[in-house]
Parts: structure tokens; sequence; C-alpha cells
């Protein structure tokens, strides 16, 4: 008569060679057990192909929901792999304890391996949830132009390690995230249109209401200036050589706009002061002698 079970006992038995490695002060005997049948390896093997097959039925479902928020796909693909490699390893640790394997001792023993390895892979940690904020509440989105850790430029790629920009130098940066996430960031392009301030200076014995007047009409004529809002120029500063007006005007919010619509309204202002003979004064000081009383006039 057949037994229902059959224990394994081919050769050498693998415990008995694992046994002559040194282990430590953990005791291999804690961590497996002895007389692994055959029905054993069935039940773990069964477990662990369910829980595999668990996996990528809630990795697909979980990738469907998550899309809906994330047109992308990013976030999506990386919580469904999370969430299957997380039931791979609960179905991996049923199985090893299906074996007769004790979990609690296993841990133990792997205990510091874990906490240098925790510690060697902080820092990716830190990008990848930086990078998931990131494309979760969206800041900033490709093809924007920001400002952020001291570097400005078009951004074109945002991953789980950094966020990619292209700088108006041309150079390709690359910013960790959590640097983006922990750092000021500006988005010039986050909406249509944006302001740019021009300082202008006038001499003193100008006619301010009528440099005001000249100002707003070559700002006003200018291509790229935005009719709403209105330009505006104001007194601001008695300074120490010109009184100083803010000319104010709207613009495209692109970098190349603003930088070539700024220039195009500092033209105008120095061809329209010249036509009207309004002085814009450099830099200058008064010297008074004052002549020494008590010096001998021979």
């Amino acid at each position: 008569m057949v037994a229902d079970t059959a224990t394994v006992v081919t050769g050498p038995s693998v415990l008995s060679v694992l046994r002559q490695v040194p282990t430590g002060e953990i005791e291999l005997d804690a961590v497996v057990r002895d007389g692994v049948t055959a029905t054993d390896w069935l039940v773990a093997g069964a477990t662990f192909a369910g829980f595999v097959v668990a996996a990528m039925v809630l990795r697909r479902i979980i990738e469907r929901l998550v899309r809906r928020t994330d047109p992308e796909g990013a976030i999506a693909r990386f919580a469904a792999r999370m969430v299957r490699n997380l039931v791979v390893l609960v179905g991996l640790l049923y199985a090893l304890t299906a074996l007769g394997v004790q979990i609690g001792p296993l841990v133990g023993a792997l205990g510091v391996t874990g906490i240098a390895i925790a510690f060697a892979v902080t820092a990716i940690l830190e990008n990848v949830f930086a990078s998931a904020m990131l494309k979760t509440r969206r800041p900033i989105r490709v093809g924007d132009q920001i400002w952020t850790n001291e570097r400005s430029g078009t951004v074109t790629e945002v991953n789980f390690r950094a966020v990619v920009i292209e700088s108006f130098d041309g150079e390709r940066v690359f910013i960790p995230s959590s640097m983006v996430m922990d750092d000021v960031i500006v988005n010039h392009t986050a909406t249509p249109t944006r302001r740019t301030v021009l300082p202008v200076g006038v001499a003193y014995g100008t006619d301010l209401h009528r440099a005001q007047d000249v100002l707003l009409e070559a700002v006003g004529g200018v291509d790229g200036v935005l009719p709403g809002p209105a330009p505006q120029a104001w007194v601001t500063t008695f300074g120490e050589s010109s009184i100083d007006f803010d000319v104010r005007f709207w613009t495209a919010s692109d970098i190349a706009t603003v930088f070539r619509v700024r220039s195009g309204v500092a033209m105008a202002i120095k061809d329209a002061f010249d036509r009207e003979g309004i002085e814009i004064p450099f830099p200058q000081r008064v010297v008074t002698m004052v002549p020494d009383e008590s010096a001998d006039p021979s």
C-alpha cells in the first residue's frame, strides 16, 4: 500500500548542507524544519501561484482606476507595480510558511541587512515619493517654463528620479524631484499672460505729466504689448540723479515673448524721449568747492 505522502530524501539533504554554513548567532533549525513533504511543496506552490494571479489582476484593476486621474499613466503604472510586488511578497511569505520556514527568526537574521538597505535607498525613495506628488498635484507639466533651485528652463520630463528641464542656454538640467518639492517653484507659463516692469528715469527738470503721456503712448504702440490690462507708468522714486518711473505692461507669458517685447518697449521709449527732448540722465555728482577762509590769501 502506497503512503498518502512521501518524504523527499534523495541524496544529501539540502538542510544538512546549509547547516555546515556559519550562520552567526541564528541557528538554522530556528528558521526551517526537517521533513518537508511533497504535499508541502504542492501547497506552497499553489499558494504562491494563487497570489501571483491575484497580483496580476489587482495590477490591472488599480492601473485602470488610477489612470482616470493620471492621463500620462506614470502614477498608475507605479501604483499598480507597488501593489503587485506587495501581493507577490505576501504570497512568498505564505508559501515559505507552508514549507515550514519560520518567518520571525528569518526576518531577525536579515534585520541588520534590511536596515543597511533602508538607509541606502532612502534618497531613492524620497525622489520616488516626491515625483509621485509632482505628478499628482501637477504644479508643473511638460512644456511649462519654470524657475526652481536657481535654475530656469522648459520642463521636458518629470520621471521618478528627477525633473528634467532644458535651460534657455540649451543645457539639459536634471534636478532631483525631492529638491524640487522642497524648493520654491515659479511656473512662468501657468497663466497665459504675464506682467513686466521696466524702470525708466527722467531728469529732475522734466514735466512729469508730459513724460507719463509719452511713456504710455510709446509702450502702447509696441507689438506684443497686450491692450488689456492697459500699460501703466507711475512715478516711484526720487533718485539721486533722476525721478524714476515704473512702466508696467502685459505680454504673453513665455520667456521668448517677454524678452522680445521688453526690448521693443525700451527702444520705443528711448526713441520717443529723443523726439520729445526728454532726458534720461546718467548717474552724476555735483561737487562744490568751499574756499578755506583760514588760508592766507597771499
